[in-house]
């Protein structure tokens, strides 16, 4: 059997215990001659690899094998876009999580192709999808950025693991929702559909909610609690708005 939720797929092996899959796709964004957004190739391996994590850790599972298929040579581009996966896993704790690496052997290439994809575990009591209720506040953490905005796993206006750490452990989050290319706007509608309820927008919202958010710069969570209640320091932190009841 098995569930889909959202950017996952969700499988239940046996009482108890599901696994749950993400995947994240990069294409003509690296080192190489064609490529149409220029960055380290380190950047691109760091980032794709960011968001599949993210999807699956907001989800309440613990990731355990990650996968790494590079339409590239193994050096120097491969073994480039590895180090930045690996410099993911370590700056988020996760040096356990086994890799899985193929490259391109056979033919030249000219353009970055890159997929990863990450498998977790999880107590299906812990999993946290659908959890979403009318009434709830829907905040956002991080700054919609895409293409060439995006050159700094450090940027102190985007989500890191870190910050998606720190909501799993808060018991008053319900849903974490990681924003990519669908942007914000698009997120909460799904969100609210899922519970037939509907979102009355923050008019002040600081952020453009249809832009993209590139490789999950956004995170956005749901919650009864106030926006008072939450502290994450110089992070762009706002509210977007509110699940009502559909009239």
């Amino acid at each position: 059997m098995g569930y889909k939720a959202r950017d996952v797929e969700v499988a239940f092996l046996q009482e108890g215990v599901c696994i749950v899959v993400s995947c994240d796709s990069c294409g003509a964004i690296g080192s190489k001659e064609l490529d149409v957004v220029s960055v380290p190739a380190n950047l691109t391996g760091r980032f794709t690899a960011r968001v599949a994590l993210l999807e699956v850790m907001a989800s309440g599972a613990r990731p355990e094998v990650i996968t790494v298929a590079i339409s590239s040579e193994p050096e120097p581009t491969g073994s480039n876009i590895i180090g930045g996966v690996r410099a993911e896993l370590l700056a988020a704790g996760l040096e356990h999580v086994k890799l899985v690496v193929s490259t391109e052997k056979n033919v030249p290439t000219s353009q970055t192709g890159l997929g990863v994809s990450v498998v977790g575990s999880c107590d299906i009591s812990n999993l946290r999808l659908g959890k979403s209720e009318i009434g709830d506040w829907i905040y956002g953490l991080g700054k919609p950025k895409v293409g060439s905005e995006v050159n700094d796993p450090d940027d102190p206006e985007i989500v890191r693991i870190e910050h998606l750490l720190k909501l799993l452990k808060n018991g008053a989050v319900h849903d974490l929702i990681p924003v990519g290319s669908r942007g914000i706007r698009s997120e909460c509608e799904l969100v609210a559909r899922e519970i037939q309820g509907r979102i009355e927008y923050d008019l002040n919202c600081p952020v453009p909610l249809e832009k993209s958010a590139g490789p999950s710069t956004v995170l956005i969570f749901t919650t009864r609690h106030t926006i008072q209640e939450f502290d994450f320091g110089s992070l762009p932190f706002y509210r977007v708005g509110r699940i009502l009841e559909n009239v």
